[in-house]
């Protein structure tokens, strides 16, 4: 797909970030746009932004971590525009975690993630895809990942990284089995990068539902991105949402599976990973 004028395009976590970042390519584009986030406050926030740009995005409150949320979205959607021709399951959390041991972190932590860095996709791929392979046209699912996970883990991260690993993994599945019935649909694997990404990923917290929170436990955040950087064992370099949205476009435009910058160390990390299973070696830690 070249031409995204007139093209539908529902991008989940699309208030901030990456996911704001995508909805204005996409509207400079020409595509009717509709953003979803768990955020009401900054859907209407990016809308104004956008609209004083000269661009045009629907919006809809939706929280990716319950299924009856997502399929609302998509009722509503496809009532309105007939079809979905874009999706991009973008949202995503990140804990306070860096550092920690996997036997350390409390059960609602790994639910929150989980729920919304891998449930969140599925329940996207789950309410959307169906009605879009029934309308028969080209269209692209595009879940966001990242190299942290999805490529090589940092030990210094296991919610997150696993998470993201597990996206990876059931979008290379959606490939297959789209291949395998012939459809129309093609899957692709974002991975933002890549440095680490300027968003409020920081911040993620204060979305978190009652249902995720840990009794007595206040809201976790880093001071800023230079702290999580450290905390994490990363290089401080950022990537800015903007860019991550250039090389997305592109990927979709250019029919890739997968999407991710030819910059950064993801290509040693991916190498250095796969000689050590080829060569049934115990992995050393990701730098």
């Amino acid at each position: 797909m070249h031409d995204f004028s007139e093209k539908v395009a529902v991008v989940t976590g699309g208030a901030s970030g990456v996911g704001r970042a995508i909805a204005a390519k996409l509207a400079g584009d020409g595509a009717k746009v509709v953003i979803a986030d768990v955020d009401a406050a900054s859907i209407a926030k990016t809308r104004d932004e956008l609209a004083s740009q000269g661009l045009t995005v629907d919006g809809m409150e939706v929280d990716v971590t319950r299924a009856e949320s997502v399929d609302a979205l998509a009722e509503r959607v496809f009532a309105a525009y007939g079809n979905v021709h874009l999706l991009f399951n973008n949202a995503g959390v990140g804990i306070k975690e860096a550092k920690r041991r996997i036997w350390t972190i409390p059960e609602k932590d790994w639910q929150w993630t989980y729920s919304v860095n891998v449930i969140g996709v599925t329940n996207g791929i789950r309410a959307f895809v169906p009605t879009m392979l029934e309308r028969g046209e080209e269209g692209h699912v595009i879940n966001t990942s990242s190299g942290n996970g999805g490529i090589a883990s940092l030990p210094t991260t296991p919610v997150y990284a696993s998470s993201k690993a597990a996206v990876t993994s059931l979008t290379e599945v959606l490939h297959f089995q789209f291949l395998m019935d012939g459809a129309k649909l093609q899957a692709h694997v974002l991975f933002p990068g890549p440095h680490l990404v300027n968003t409020n990923i920081l911040n993620s917290d204060r979305v978190r539902p009652d249902a995720f929170r840990i009794e007595g436990q206040a809201p976790a955040t880093y001071v800023d991105m230079r702290a999580l950087a450290e905390s994490a064992g990363v290089e401080f370099k950022l990537t800015e949402p903007e860019e991550v949205a250039d090389m997305a476009i592109e990927g979709v435009r250019d029919g890739r599976f997968w999407i991710l910058s030819k910059l950064g160390k993801s290509d040693e990390r991916l190498r250095t990973r796969t000689q050590s299973i080829l060569a049934r070696e115990n992995p050393e830690p990701t730098q």
